[in-house]
């Protein structure tokens, strides 16, 4: 980081204040933006053999991203991963070019590696029961078995991400017929709350030795603070091998199976999205490993011209 000049490091800073509070990125996200930009920047500096100010950074050619993919490569990184970092380095000089008046078309015409997407393994809906019913027992204490179903009920009931789950406050105790969840970059949505949810929450809360108040989080480790995501991933760890399931059998693959056990039962694709608070309607088909036969069923059914040649209203 020594060879990266003050200049550019008070630009990075100001970037990521920038992704922060206008774009509203998580901490992990802002974690990993300055890494991968920093690392960026201190490779282009050690590939020059000279400090990266922002005279350097604007002269960046072709043969220098080349030569940092390549680099990045050796060092046993995958395509995702690189693909991940470059993205980050575009969008620092997206907005670094605009501020300085410089061309970054060397930057922005890199193309990221191909990888293939790995798509989302949702349980079925007896082992995603049989998880909920088996987490409950792997702890010895009445209040932690309640709390680790509790979190695990909400993940599949309501479909959100472990971070979501475990942001809820003592404010959200007794849990709403629906709860308005800040999701990425700060979107909001409205979730339903179905009644198993409400009553695991209800009496975990009971049975919680820590005061829950309006202000701290609802779900609480064992010395009282906040409860720790990896505890969540630990408990579902053990369930998953007494039940033979899968390594997928993750807290993320509640939410998979949320959605796709949503549209198995005749969930509108679109309706789904708007619960998971997709941006992109692909993302939810890919979310709920939606087929073809599946979508051609939910285009049929919606679709003012197809309904037509089916007989509905045109």
């Amino acid at each position: 980081m020594s060879l990266i000049s003050p200049a550019a490091s008070a630009a990075l800073a100001q970037w990521l204040d920038g992704q922060k509070t206008l774009h509203g990125a998580a901490a992990n996200t802002i974690e990993a933006y300055h890494r991968d930009v920093a690392d960026f920047i201190a490779f282009m500096a050690a590939h020059s053999g000279a400090p990266q100010g922002l005279a350097a950074l604007s002269r960046i050619t072709v043969s220098d991203m080349r030569a940092w993919m390549a680099r990045t490569r050796s060092d046993d990184v995958g395509a995702r991963s690189l693909a991940r970092k470059l993205s980050a380095v575009k969008s620092f000089y997206r907005w670094l070019a605009t501020r300085e008046g410089f061309e970054p078309t060397a930057v922005l015409s890199t193309r990221a590696p191909k990888f293939q997407r790995k798509l989302p393994r949702p349980l079925a809906e007896d082992a995603a029961r049989a998880m909920i019913d088996r987490v409950e027992l792997q702890a010895p204490q009445d209040w932690v078995a309640a709390r680790d179903m509790a979190v695990v009920t909400v993940l599949y009931g309501c479909g959100l991400r472990i971070s979501e789950a475990l942001s809820l406050t003592g404010a959200d105790q007794p849990l709403p017929p629906v709860l308005r969840i800040t999701g990425k970059g700060g979107k909001q949505r409205i979730v339903p709350v179905i009644p198993a949810a409400r009553n695991a929450v209800s009496r975990y809360a009971r049975l919680c030795p820590h005061p829950l108040d309006a202000d701290q989080p609802l779900f609480r480790g064992l010395r009282g603070g906040a409860l720790n995501p990896r505890a969540i991933q630990k408990v579902m760890e053990q369930a998953r091998l007494q039940l033979g399931l899968p390594a997928s059998a993750t807290p993320h693959a509640m939410r998979h199976s949320f959605a796709t056990h949503l549209l198995n039962a005749g969930g509108d694709l679109r309706a789904i999205q708007e619960l998971l608070g997709h941006a992109s309607l692909s993302t939810t088909q890919a979310y709920t490993a939606v087929d073809t036969a599946r979508l051609m069923q939910v285009y049929e059914a919606s679709h003012p011209r197809a309904a037509g040649r089916t007989g509905g209203a045109a």
